[in-house]
């Protein structure tokens, strides 16, 4: 229980809060590809990262889909913040990216310990301008970027989550990342690999450099 409360830098100043989002909260283990929170669900609680990685999905009903923002280690997912304490149901869809480890903290707490602890609050504010920011760079990027330098960022995004340049996934997911057709993603990845800058394989891309730098 230590190595997890450990796992929470954010709140390495206030190891009470720890202590209570571990005494209100109940921790879970999923396996990569696990969605632990499904669009038009009913928000119950808030998932907070303490090892590995989720990504939040937004979809649309023709089954198009596009990756808003990852949560790692020490986030939590400011759209469950909001529709939990309005009562909403979920607009997003979350799944694990990473084999993750979580610790869920029922919504009906969240007021108590924005009561009780104003780093709490300050947490949520922070997170809230980090996935505000985020998400302008998602508008930025769909209205002025490529498709192959938004799929390569991505790609990098990837790498710095998981810290291996072999990415196992196939051309259908990241389509559905960065909301276009798998066609255009294998075609832009051919366009990659030609250029040296990724090495393919069956549903796996190996990326050889990041931000300009070959890795090794």
């Amino acid at each position: 229980m230590k190595e997890n409360k450990d796992q929470l830098i954010e709140f390495r100043s206030s190891p009470e809060l720890v202590d209570r989002l571990f005494q209100y909260g109940i921790t879970k283990h999923y396996e990569a590809g696990r969605v632990i929170l499904q669009e038009h669900a009913h928000i119950r609680s808030i998932p907070l990262v303490i090892r590995g990685s989720v990504k939040v999905i937004r979809s649309e009903e023709d089954g198009r889909e596009i990756l808003l923002y990852y949560i790692k280690a020490g986030e939590s997912c400011i759209m469950s913040f909001l529709g939990g304490l309005h009562q909403e149901i979920s607009k997003v869809r979350a799944e694990v990216e990473d084999d993750a480890e979580i610790l869920f903290v029922p919504v009906e707490k969240v007021p108590l310990l924005i009561r009780e602890f104003p780093e709490w609050l300050d947490y949520i504010f922070r997170l809230y301008h980090k996935r505000f920011e985020e998400m302008l760079e998602i508008i930025n990027a769909i209205s002025f970027r490529k498709m192959d330098e938004r799929l390569l960022n991505l790609l990098r995004k990837k790498v710095s989550l998981t810290g291996s340049s072999t990415l196992i996934l196939t051309h259908e997911q990241l389509a559905g990342e960065l909301g276009t057709a798998r066609e255009v993603v294998s075609r832009l990845l051919k366009q990659l690999e030609s250029a040296g800058v990724v090495l393919l394989g069956r549903n796996k891309v190996n990326l050889l450099e990041v931000s300009g730098n070959v890795l090794t």
